[in-house]
């Protein structure tokens, strides 16, 4: 495969999940307004038992199929990975069926006896019916990855995302007067229609791009061996999502029974829990679909600087995206602490939310940088350190929600989020250097760019204050460019050195 065609892959990847990201945004911001914060809450709620039915059906299923697609390929053998994907059909059904039955039969006890929240029994049976069409489309899409067709996928994950907006644009208005649990539910048969017509779309283009020959010598495979060989590559993918998934799902089902410890009602605690991970959470998110475009970018050029010996080149495009990244980081952090309630009156109307925003914002810069070091990890192969962190990060915030949320409340996530993060990056840039001994990183890069912020930060405000009548979008604007301009000549920012990470030369 030639290196244009990947990295043509990875721009259409990267293209698929900034639109699908910004969409998924948008549509956030529509469920709000349609079924309230609490709906919203009962969605985020049930959400992570669907993502944790993904990493048992699908995740691990879905790369080994890519892996094996893309050996067999290169050895010319169609057929082979033709019963690749028949076979890891057949496997994902037949698993995807017995957790889709376990959702739907056992959707009482998950609702009473672990989420303590009977309103989620109708969407965690509507959700059991998504997972076999998640389940076999996952594999699918792992045959294109394969072939490195990644426009198909990319198109899916588009079409999916637009099918959700559609679906829960028409049926909030008929449900929201029926009660939350039909709200919420409305919003989960959009996932369920999302799920069957991208798994449709995607089935349509495997049966128009699939490929088929006659059998040559060593071009067979018995079923037997097709499944031993999938599943052998697809236990220990799916084990480590299993936990990462399992973990999150915790964290998710615990937080509105602690916030009720801590003293709110059963619907406080829910409005609170959906303000926190439905929207103001997101918020602070958006601005990383960026950075996971960069950081999707950097696994395939530092690895192949890693292979090739490349070690002076490979620390300098380390050290220019972590200091890019730390830059960008402070700078949004500082946009969202400029304007909380203004921002979220923008977005969804609504500024108290701004109150948590702008506590939110101080973890900022771990995320966008947590970011940037998986996108590095990943290319230098430190998988299983990056699934260790992930576990430590995971187990430090469920400390926190179980022992100290019940006496602190929302801020005791945010502060076992933030130190999980800080020790994680912390171990990572360790990692990092350990890898990359020759990498460089000076204390500069982080004290510059919080010097511009702070400089950039009192004008704006002031410059503000005589016109707060205007719309916040152009000082936001302003304040960018006044940063931008400060780090440029501090040297931070050089246009050389942008030119050459854009454009770089072999």
């Amino acid at each position: 495969m030639s290196k244009k065609s990947i990295l043509q892959g990875a721009a259409i990847l990267t293209a698929a999940n900034l639109i699908t990201r910004l969409m998924g945004f948008f549509n956030r911001v529509y469920m709000v307004d349609a079924i309230g914060v609490e709906g919203m809450g009962l969605y985020q709620l049930v959400m992570p038992i669907y993502l944790l039915s993904w990493s048992i059906t699908s995740s691990g299923f879905s790369t080994a199929v890519s892996r094996i697609t893309a050996a067999e390929n290169a050895k010319h053998y169609v057929n082979r990975i033709n019963k690749t994907v028949c076979t890891s059909v057949v496997i994902c059904i037949f698993i995807s069926l017995i957790v889709s039955a376990a959702m739907f039969f056992g959707a009482d006890i998950i609702a009473a006896d672990i989420m303590k929240e009977p309103r989620t029994v109708i969407s965690i049976q509507i959700l059991a019916f998504a997972v076999p069409f998640m389940a076999v489309g996952s594999c699918m899409r792992g045959y294109f990855y394969g072939l490195q067709k990644h426009i198909y996928p990319a198109i899916s994950q588009v079409f999916e995302q637009a099918v959700r907006i559609s679906c829960i644009t028409v049926l909030a208005p008929m449900f929201i007067n029926k009660g939350l649990e039909y709200a919420c539910a409305a919003a989960v048969i959009g996932v369920l229609t999302g799920e069957a017509l991208s798994f449709a779309l995607t089935a349509v283009c495997y049966k128009l791009t699939s490929k088929y020959s006659t059998i040559r010598k060593g071009d067979s495979i018995t079923f037997g061996k097709a499944a031993l060989m999938i599943i052998s590559m697809a236990l220990p993918l799916s084990g480590s999502r299993i936990t990462a998934s399992a973990l999150s799902a915790a964290e998710n089902i615990l937080i509105p029974q602690k916030l009720v410890l801590f003293g709110m009602s059963s619907t406080e605690a829910m409005e609170a829990f959906g303000n926190l991970t439905g929207m103001a959470l997101p918020l602070i998110q958006l601005p990383s679909s960026f950075l996971v475009a960069v950081s999707a970018a950097l696994i395939p050029e530092i690895s192949a600087g890693q292979a090739a010996g490349h070690n002076r080149h490979t620390a300098y495009v380390t050290s220019q995206s972590l200091k890019l990244t730390i830059a960008a980081a402070i700078g949004f952090t500082a946009v969202f602490m400029l304007f909380p309630e203004k921002i979220c009156m923008l977005v969804y109307g609504n500024n108290e939310l701004g109150k948590l925003l702008i506590r939110l914002a101080i973890m900022c810069p771990f995320m966008y940088v947590h970011i940037t070091l998986a996108g590095i990890l990943n290319g230098l192969g430190c998988h299983s350190f990056i699934f260790v962190s992930n576990i430590i990060a995971s187990v430090i915030n469920l400390i926190f929600i179980y022992f100290v949320m019940p006496i602190y409340g929302i801020d005791a996530f945010i502060i076992g989020m933030t130190v999980g993060m800080l020790i994680t990056t912390v171990m990572g840039i360790h990692e990092i250097k350990k890898q990359i001994p020759s990498l460089v990183f000076y204390p500069k890069d982080i004290f510059i760019p919080l010097s511009c912020a702070v400089l950039s930060f009192p004008v704006i405000r002031f410059i503000y204050s005589c016109f707060d009548d205007l719309s916040i979008i152009p000082f936001i604007c302003l304040f960018c460019i006044m940063y931008t301009v400060l780090l440029i000549f501090s040297g931070i920012i050089s246009i050389t050195e942008l030119k050459e990470l854009i454009y770089k030369k072999k």
